[in-house]
């Protein structure tokens, strides 16, 4: 295993995304954290078998941690719709049983073919959460929430997962048309970031 540079101050990220990497490192950066993706322990992807997103998110930080003997970051997102009582949910990233991106949205918008715009409504939803070590017994909880109405077709290029069909009303756009910093800033993710920020500033020492 590699030697952290900064003993006490490297938070392990349990996730191969660069894309989320690059984000979370700007943002803890400059709190003197060094974020690095638990690739770089051989860390294997922890079997998410929780009921909900914050369940998930602390299976993925204890895993790691455990596997690392360092602090952990993780999160757990997911596209809930309320005609479909909350599906996908969790299971938004294998909702089409692991089919990729475009089969996910396609499977939605089938599952909502005859739902009526009043009733489309739907929310992105952020469980992040930082444990010291592997047994924390007071794990740091931050969630973000991102409500949203979901389109009848795909519109735009950007963005992954079902930003194509979410639309945000603030900017009479889907996720997928809006440039990626005012993407980050409005987010699901970028909430429950902003809002681990400070849970870490308010904590003692920091």
């Amino acid at each position: 295993m590699p030697e952290p540079s900064t003993p006490g101050r490297t938070v392990v990220l349990a996730s191969g995304n660069q894309g989320k990497l690059r984000e979370i490192t700007e943002i803890l950066q400059p709190l003197g954290w060094q974020v690095s993706p638990q690739s770089e322990w051989d860390v294997p992807d922890a079997i998410e078998d929780g009921l909900s997103f914050v369940e998930n998110a602390l299976i993925k930080a204890r895993h790691a941690a455990r596997l690392t003997g360092l602090p952990a970051l993780a999160d757990d997102s997911g596209l809930a719709v309320d005609a479909l009582d909350g599906a996908p949910g969790i299971y938004s990233a294998r909702y089409a049983g692991g089919a990729g991106d475009r089969a996910n949205t396609e499977k939605l918008l089938e599952a909502m073919a005859d739902v009526p715009e009043a009733r489309r409504t739907a929310h992105f939803y952020c469980a992040m959460v930082l444990v010291h070590h592997s047994e924390d017994p007071a794990p740091l909880i931050a969630v973000g929430r991102w409500d949203g109405l979901i389109t009848q077709a795909p519109v735009g290029d950007g963005g992954f997962g079902y930003d194509p069909v979410f639309h945000v009303p603030e900017k009479d756009c889907t996720s997928a048309e809006l440039p990626a910093a005012v993407k980050n800033r409005m987010s699901h993710r970028g909430k429950a970031l902003q809002q681990m920020v400070e849970l870490i500033q308010d904590e003692p020492g920091d």
